[in-house]
C-alpha cells in the first residue's frame, strides 16, 4: 500500500488531510487553506458590497465570523453529488460523503478520480459567496 498516499490527521485540520488524502498528495498546508479562506472572506464581502455598503444585510455580514475558517482548524469545503440523472447537484454532507461512496462502489458504480491541475470553475465562486446549507442531510 506504500503507492497509496495517507495523510495522518494532526490536530483538527480534517479539510487540509481530507484533500491530501483526496489528491494523494501534499498539496495544501493550514497557511494554503487559511490563505484561500481569507481570499473567500474579502470576495464575499465585496459581493455583499455590490448590495449597498449602508444596507443592514451588509452590516450584519461584516458582524459575522467567516463561514470559511475559524481558529480551530476547521475550513469549509462542500461536495455535490453530479449525477446526471438528478434534476440538479446534491449537497453532501462530510459525515455522509464516505457512506455515499461506499454504497455507490457495493451498488457497482465506477468512481472516478481526477488528478492534476483543474481548472478554475464559476460553482466555485458562486459557493463561495453564497450559504449552502444541507436540508436532507445531518451535519456534525
Amino acid at each position: 500500500m506504500e503507492s497509496i498516499f495517507h495523510e495522518k490527521q494532526e490536530g483538527s485540520l480534517c479539510a487540509q488531510h481530507c484533500l491530501n488524502n483526496l489528491l494523494q498528495g501534499e498539496y495544501f498546508t493550514p497557511v494554503d487553506l487559511s490563505s484561500i479562506a481569507h481570499q473567500l472572506d474579502e470576495e464575499e464581502r465585496m459581493r455583499m458590497a455590490e448590495g449597498g455598503m449602508g444596507s443592514e444585510e451588509y452590516r450584519t455580514f461584516l458582524q459575522q465570523p467567516s463561514g470559511n475558517m475559524d481558529d480551530s482548524g476547521f475550513f469549509s469545503i462542500q461536495w455535490f453529488n453530479l449525477n446526471s440523472l438528478l434534476t440538479g447537484p446534491e449537497l453532501i454532507s462530510d459525515t455522509y460523503l464516505a457512506l455515499f461512496l461506499a454504497q455507490l462502489q457495493q451498488e457497482g458504480y465506477s468512481i472516478f478520480v481526477i488528478r492534476g491541475n483543474l481548472p478554475e470553475c464559476d460553482a466555485e465562486q458562486i459557493l463561495g459567496i453564497m450559504k449552502v446549507h444541507n436540508t436532507c442531510i445531518a451535519e456534525y
